[in-house]
C-alpha cells in the first residue's frame, strides 16, 4: 500500500505542477483553453494574478515531493498529510467559490489521496 500513496502523492503534485506552470508561464496562451468560461479580455490583466496563485501551487507540489523524499516513515507520512489537506481545502474552497470543476480535478484527488496516506501508510 506504501507504493500505492507514493504514486498517487506523485500524481497529486505533478498536477500541480501543471497548474504553476498553467498559471505562472501559460495564463494568457494555454490558460485560455483551460479556462474557457473565464473572458479572454481578462487574462491579460489578471496575468500576476494568476502568477501569485501558481506559486502557491508550486509550495504545495514542493512540499508534497519533499514528503516523498523524508526517509523517517512516520515524518514522511505526516508532511504528506498535511500538505495533502492543503490541496484538499484548497480544492474544496476553490469548488465552492470559483467552480464545482476545481473540487473535481483538485479536491477529490486530493482527499483520495489523504484517506489512502491515513488508512494505509
Amino acid at each position: 500500500m506504501k507504493s500505492i500513496s507514493f504514486v498517487l502523492i506523485t500524481l497529486v503534485a505533478i498536477e500541480h505542477i501543471y497548474i504553476l506552470w498553467l498559471e505562472m508561464f501559460a495564463w494568457t496562451t494555454a490558460g485560455k483553453k483551460t479556462f474557457k468560461s473565464f473572458p479572454e479580455h481578462l487574462f491579460e490583466p489578471t496575468k500576476a494574478l494568476a502568477a501569485n496563485q501558481g506559486l502557491y501551487n508550486g509550495f504545495l507540489a514542493a512540499g508534497l515531493i519533499w514528503s516523498l523524499c523524508i526517509s523517517d516513515a512516520e515524518w514522511s507520512r505526516n508532511v504528506a498529510m498535511f500538505f495533502l489537506t492543503c490541496v484538499s481545502v484548497a480544492g474544496i474552497y476553490g469548488g465552492t467559490t470559483a467552480g464545482k470543476r476545481i473540487f473535481i480535478v483538485q479536491g477529490v484527488p486530493a482527499l483520495i489521496t489523504l484517506a489512502i496516506v491515513y488508512l494505509f501508510q
